[in-house]
């Protein structure tokens, strides 16, 4: 096992070894909708994102979860506590019947980031689902383009490109970016 690496002047344990990757059942999408409210806080500064009137940050698009076309993906490890399972992170994919599968949310736990845990969790997904893909990251979310260009060149090898496409109905805020498999 790697030695943990140092963060901050804080140790962080290597866990990617202990981490298995599952599909969301039924009863676990309750699950993805408290950690949604994380993943929406973490954007929340780059897409000038406020909770709304009952506290939580915008949720509609987990309506369309799961589907024959969508489905959710959670990474789990001991919890340093418990020793139960616990989630340290999600994937929710859609276009899964459609030509080109799309990586609609992903989000990894800051405590479990830079462990190796979020690379395990993309390659996992998209090893699951064969064909072309498409990520999208916002313009400012400098960290999420350094990680998914790394995860695109050894997901796709050569096979994949890069570039900003305007946000549909909003010319005020920078384009975003699109890595796709071809």
């Amino acid at each position: 096992m790697p030695a943990a690496s140092q963060e901050s002047g804080r140790a962080r344990a290597p866990l990617a070894s202990n981490v298995t990757v599952v599909p969301v059942t039924d009863d676990q999408w309750d699950t993805i909708a408290w950690l949604w409210q994380a993943y929406r806080h973490d954007l929340a500064a780059l897409v000038n994102g406020l909770p709304y009137a009952d506290g939580r940050y915008q949720h509609r698009q987990l309506s369309r979860f799961p589907s024959v076309d969508a489905a959710g993906y959670l990474a789990l490890r001991p919890h340093p506590n418990t020793g139960e399972d616990a989630p340290i992170g999600f994937a929710v994919v859609d276009g899964l019947e459609g030509e080109r599968r799309s990586v609609a949310a992903f989000w990894v736990a800051p405590a479990a980031r830079r462990t190796g845990a979020g690379r395990m969790l993309a390659l996992d997904v998209l090893a699951r689902h064969p064909g072309p893909w498409s990520v999208t990251f916002q313009h400012g979310n400098t960290d999420a383009g350094t990680f998914w260009r790394q995860i695109a060149d050894v997901a796709f090898g050569s096979g994949w490109s890069e570039e900003e496409r305007p946000v549909p109905g909003r010319p005020e805020v920078p384009s975003d970016h699109w890595i796709e498999s071809i």
